[in-house]
């Protein structure tokens, strides 16, 4: 249950590639970040109705600035400069990044079931990419990277602190944290916010309410109750939901290597994630959440 809960994060954040290349102003990744970040964030702090606590209030600061703050700044940028399925593809690292860093931060040596499962479906990735690196925007390249570094960070760091906080209100903290560290930064450098159009209006909406609220939610739930490893790998979601929304909304190429890269990709999910989902049915999987602290 807690696999398909977790699923859509990564599904929805796929999507947020297409909609904003396709409906956002392409020269305001910062005030694309607050407006995304800052409305999702009341609304989970007004249906949690909890602040932060003692060492709550750096730690939200420090993942507000890892989870969103920079996240959503880089994808922007990555959204705006490369098409969708590479954008989305290049992300998918983070299912490997995700292992080193528990293994780094958590001292949690990652299960062979979900390094067999990152490991086919970065194969499947590549498969996916084919030829679509060659002439790349570097700087497109850059960010996307960046992004999925700096989350994966900050959701293993997540999973390290936060045993005892439910999902909303870290979700809330996370994303208003993240809109207060972005904000004088879209001031100082991009001046005033973006005039919206209808097209623009209706894109910050979606990401705001699907892909960044609900999202993060089922996110934090899934890193709550099954490992690091696990998680990641769902994570590879994302490029085969890039992909196929790239191909279909935006028009891009779809052949026989990106059929089979998204089979792969599916075969790793079903690999790394699903050994996880059995031991939490029988009560003995290890939560991301019950290592350290």
């Amino acid at each position: 249950m807690w696999i398909l809960v977790t699923a859509i994060a990564p599904i929805a954040w796929g999507s947020g590639y297409v909609v904003t290349h396709s409906l956002l102003p392409a020269e305001s990744p910062l005030w694309g970040g607050v407006l995304r970040a800052l409305p999702a964030g009341l609304i989970v702090l007004l249906l949690a109705r909890r602040l932060p606590r003692g060492s709550w209030w750096w730690r939200s600061l420090v993942l507000g600035t890892l989870n969103v703050g920079g996240f959503f700044v880089l994808v922007y940028v990555a959204g705006q400069r490369l098409p969708s399925s590479l954008a989305a593809t290049l992300m998918s690292a983070s299912a490997a990044c995700m292992l080193l860093f528990a293994w780094l931060l958590l001292r949690r040596r990652p299960r062979l079931a979900a390094v067999v499962g990152a490991t086919v479906g970065l194969v499947g990735v590549g498969v996916m990419l084919g030829f679509d690196a060659e002439g790349a925007d570097p700087w497109g390249v850059a960010a996307s990277l960046g992004a999925m570094v700096a989350s994966s960070i900050g959701f293993v760091l997540t999973a390290r602190w936060g045993s005892d906080v439910p999902a909303l209100p870290m979700t809330a903290w996370q994303l208003v944290a993240g809109s207060i560290v972005l904000l004088p930064a879209a001031v100082l450098v991009e001046g005033a916010p973006p005039a919206l159009t209808v097209p623009s209006a209706l894109g910050f909406a979606y990401l705001t309410l699907v892909a960044t609220a609900l999202a993060y939610v089922a996110w934090f739930a899934g890193l709550r109750r099954l490992s690091p490893g696990a998680v990641g790998v769902v994570g590879l979601l994302n490029p085969v939901t890039g992909v196929v929304l790239g191909v279909a909304v935006a028009g891009e190429a779809f052949g026989v290597p990106q059929a089979a890269g998204v089979g792969l990709v599916l075969v790793g999910i079903v690999l790394g994630a699903a050994p996880a989902g059995r031991a939490a049915r029988l009560g003995t999987a290890p939560s991301a959440l019950q290592s350290r602290t």
